[in-house]
């Protein structure tokens, strides 16, 4: 059910109340305009969350690409967490995940198009990204949320369905970043990682407890799998791919440094009776340590077996050495992507579509704003008519 996966501290609320002090003196501050926010003439579309752990920010981000990277000149701009690097960095051909963090590097690596870099202050990040090329049309901002110096076009709120904002309580004690009011400043709310089997009475309930105001848009999404892929294509077993209805042949050892593994192992479950888990810390970085574990806990297994770890494991797995020859030749990535539920995604494309047809000058979608033809299967009508958001 929702908020299944929330866990509240009690005896840390004391501390939690200060925090939430220090965070609202600081939201006041910027609500008031006594520290300044900055927007910019380039559309920017901000990808975040108000909790700590993960959300779905990476392949919601990655659907924004997906959406427009046909259509427009798609920037990137992320922090760059637990990167080795300092300041600015932009994404090239010998980039590592070390220089600019694993998820950047993961869409880097699935979007070689896009351009990708990282910087800790955005906005000296996006006046980087305009003043190297002027022909962006539109920058995502992933995971900005509080990084209010940026004022964006869209600031989409994602929500784990598991972990509602709603039942949850502020740090130390929860896991909330800011205060719940905070889902305010939000233009487009999606509730993620929503059951497949969600019954209709429960969208209802979801909606009417996040009690959003009219100018909010609230969607629901769900996380869908592609078949798994070799991380070292040429040693490989597995050649191409591994769809998950045959990881029934097989006893799995899923490897996950990520925030919230549990949901990966429920959904990996129909598929295999044989699932061993080992887990590390978010955007863990691999010791010789850590290597052996992996390597001991796949020896052990019976055969045949295979390694199944998340795209931005991946990414940190294969720039470490010390893998034996087993793993490497059976280690897959799995794929995740995002669905819209209730037939919400064309009019998510159109809001999204309208907004950078509206505001960019460059691309494409710019050009052909007045014609109501769809382009490239997306349908954006008058952009006029699709923008709906407070601030455009």
């Amino acid at each position: 059910m929702e908020g299944d996966f929330i866990k509240i501290n009690e005896w840390l609320l004391p501390l939690s109340w200060l925090y939430g002090l220090g965070v609202g003196i600081r939201n006041f501050l910027f609500d008031v305009g006594i520290m300044k926010s900055r927007d910019f003439s380039v559309p920017v579309i901000s990808v975040g969350n108000i909790t700590v752990g993960g959300t779905g920010k990476t392949p919601h981000v990655e659907y924004l690409v997906k959406l427009l990277q046909h259509q427009a000149k798609v920037a990137i701009l992320s922090r760059g967490y637990k990167r080795k690097s300092k300041g600015f960095v932009l994404a090239g051909p010998s980039t590592t995940a070390r220089d600019i963090g694993d998820e950047p590097m993961q869409m880097k690596l699935k979007f070689p198009k896009a351009i990708v870099a990282v910087d800790k202050e955005r906005v000296h990040g996006i006046e980087t990204l305009i003043g190297i090329d002027r022909s962006i049309d539109v920058v995502l901002l992933d995971d900005a949320f509080q990084h209010r110096y940026v004022k964006p076009g869209v600031n989409i709120l994602l929500v784990d369905y598991h972990r509602l904002i709603i039942y949850d309580k502020l740090l130390p004690a929860g896991r909330l970043r800011e205060p719940l009011n905070g889902k305010n400043r939000a233009d487009v709310v999606i509730v993620t990682k929503c059951p497949k089997e969600l019954k209709p009475m429960g969208f209802r309930v979801i909606t009417k407890a996040m009690d959003l105001f009219p100018y909010q848009h609230l969607y629901f999404t769900t996380l869908s799998y592609d078949p798994l892929k070799p991380v070292f294509r040429n040693e490989a077993v597995i050649q191409d791919s591994l769809p998950l209805e045959q990881l029934s042949d097989y006893h799995v050892l899923l490897v996950a440094g990520i925030a919230s593994p549990r949901q990966m192992m429920e959904d990996l479950s129909p598929y295999t009776s044989h699932l061993s888990l080992l887990t590390f810390p978010d955007h863990h970085n691999f010791r010789p340590k850590d290597i052996d574990r992996i390597n001991a806990a796949f020896a052990a297994l019976p055969r045949p077996a295979v390694v199944v770890t998340t795209e931005k494991d991946a990414v940190r797995l294969s720039e470490t050495s010390g893998l034996s020859d087993e793993v490497r030749r059976n280690l897959c990535s799995l794929p995740v992507k995002i669905e819209f539920m209730l037939d919400q995604e064309e009019s998510f494309n159109q809001n999204i579509i309208g907004y950078v047809q509206k505001n960019s000058r460059n691309s494409i979608l710019a050009k052909g704003k007045d014609d109501n033809k769809p382009n490239n299967g997306y349908s954006t009508g008058d952009g006029s008519r699709t923008i709906s958001f407070r601030n455009n």
